[in-house]
């Protein structure tokens, strides 16, 4: 019998970094990076990255809810980016690099906002979150020399790393 999963989509800036360190937390099963959030239809990087698209670089994370709960990512997801800077992630800047949880219903939707005021009172953030909270509309697979982008390119750009705090879960 196959495994119940479940899917996440996160924007957090350049879609390598997250990509990384997503992939590292126990229960994630599948990462892929791609284009999330805007009205161009069948969005690719070259129109994404002019930041008229509506799009932002996202991560579509499969994992196992037994293992890994949707809280949980949460939480890792605020470690690994800034969710105080708007539309900007080290030298990334442009809606395209906002930060954003695109919820696939109801209950991801109640447990991101109840994350996001867990967060915000932890006192580990000295500003407000900016991270938008909007529906899933359609995920565009970015092209596949973005994918595993890091693993092939080890010594690639990236702007993210895993933050020592105490958010109050």
């Amino acid at each position: 019998m196959p495994t119940p999963t479940q899917t996440a989509y996160l924007s957090g800036g350049c879609f390598w970094g997250m990509e990384e360190l997503v992939r590292q937390i126990p229960g994630v099963l599948e990462t892929e990076v791609g284009y999330t959030g805007g009205e161009t239809p069948n969005a690719t990087y070259d129109i994404v990255k002019t930041g008229r698209t509506g799009h932002a670089e996202s991560l579509k994370i499969v994992f196992d809810p037994a293992k890994l709960t949707y809280r949980h990512l949460l939480f890792e997801f605020f470690r690994m980016h800034n969710p105080t800077t708007k539309n900007r992630q080290g030298n990334d800047i442009g809606t395209q690099y906002r930060s954003a949880i695109f919820h696939a219903n109801e209950e991801q939707k109640r447990t991101t906002e109840e994350v996001i005021k867990t967060v915000e009172s932890s006192g580990e953030w000295q500003a407000k979150i900016v991270t938008e909270v909007v529906p899933f509309k359609e995920f565009y697979r970015a092209e596949e020399y973005h994918q595993d982008y890091l693993v092939k390119h080890p010594q690639g750009y990236t702007c993210h790393y895993i933050r020592r705090m105490n958010l109050g879960e």
